[in-house]
């Protein structure tokens, strides 16, 4: 019978006992604001490599080390002035800051796929948090689910993708911003690699400077999420429904009405919060999921970048 992860509550016994099991190389499902994520010590190189075995992970897709805080990511990093003031703004938070390596930095191989450079973030998230500052040291942490599946931002959906995988989950419910952190490379200039929980726009604000956008090589990803195909269900999915057809399962938006509604009112940030779960819900793997159409501004870029590799031919 297939062992179900221990769900440990997300106070100081449970935050002892995840760290406990990451030490002894296991792997512990932690919640963030964005996503629950699949955690190792990102010092271990046989912790990290079962990361990619539990996801089923392609080796050449890198992971995202989580910190305590700025000064902890830049022991990692070549740290400029334009992460600082990132990170003045956003951290703790949904943004993760793409920079190159210091030299003796510790991290297990894995971690960066053969990079030279380092996707760090600081998590907004109390539990996590005091889990980081126990830990003494960076966390690899990818979603918490199947290799290019849908994300989990509950702890329900850690169990049913990877609950025989992993030893325990660290509990703390629903994650409130409901889509992965936006990430930016730095070097040599900012550009956007993943749009996600921060808006391009409020970035662009704190650096009064438009963002670049590189066209992303599927098969050599410079950071996670950058895959064609991501965030899928098992069912098909057609993007920009104003109503279902025969037999699909509807998601709505707005004055879009669905079986269920990502937010009646249009409002973004509870859409996102909404996404991932309520794809969860409509995915029986029969029925084709058929979505409203999202604004293209602010989290609905987020929101569309998920639905379009969501939506994109599997292989």
């Amino acid at each position: 019978m297939p062992r179900t992860p221990d769900r440990l509550a997300p106070d100081a016994a449970g935050v002892a006992r995840a760290a406990a099991l990451l030490r002894a190389g296991r792997l512990v499902a932690i919640p963030t604001e964005t996503v629950y994520g699949l955690a190792a010590d990102a010092r271990n190189p046989g912790a990290v490599a079962a990361i990619y075995a539990a996801k089923e992970r392609p080796a050449f897709n890198p992971l995202i080390a989580h910190v305590a805080d700025a000064g902890a990511a830049a022991a990692l990093v070549h740290w400029p002035e334009t992460a600082a003031r990132l990170a003045r703004a956003f951290w703790p938070g949904p943004l993760t800051l793409v920079l190159p390596l210091r030299a003796g930095h510790g991290l297990a191989p894995g971690v960066t796929a053969g990079l030279e450079t380092l996707a760090v973030r600081v998590p907004d998230h109390a539990a996590t948090r005091a889990l980081l500052t126990t830990m003494g040291g960076p966390l690899a942490a990818p979603s918490a689910n199947p290799s290019g599946r849908l994300s989990p931002t509950r702890p329900e959906h850690v169990i049913a993708g990877l609950g025989d995988r992993i030893a325990a989950v660290l509990d703390a419910g629903p994650c409130p911003v409901g889509v992965e952190s936006t990430i930016l490379a730095l070097d040599p200039a900012p550009r956007l690699l993943r749009p996600g929980g921060v808006p391009a726009e409020a970035i662009e604000a704190v650096l009064g400077a438009p963002l670049a956008a590189p066209a992303p090589d599927p098969a050599a990803p410079q950071a996670p999420g950058q895959l064609a195909s991501h965030y899928a269900p098992r069912a098909a999915l057609r993007l920009d429904a104003a109503a279902p057809r025969p037999g699909e399962r509807m998601l709505g938006f707005g004055d879009v009405p669905g079986e269920l509604t990502l937010s009646a009112t249009g409002d973004l940030a509870e859409a996102a919060a909404a996404l991932f779960h309520h794809l969860h819900a409509l995915d029986d793997g029969a029925h084709p999921i058929a979505v409203a159409p999202i604004p293209e501004t602010g989290l609905g870029r987020a929101i569309n970048d998920r639905l379009r590799r969501a939506a994109a031919p599997r292989d």
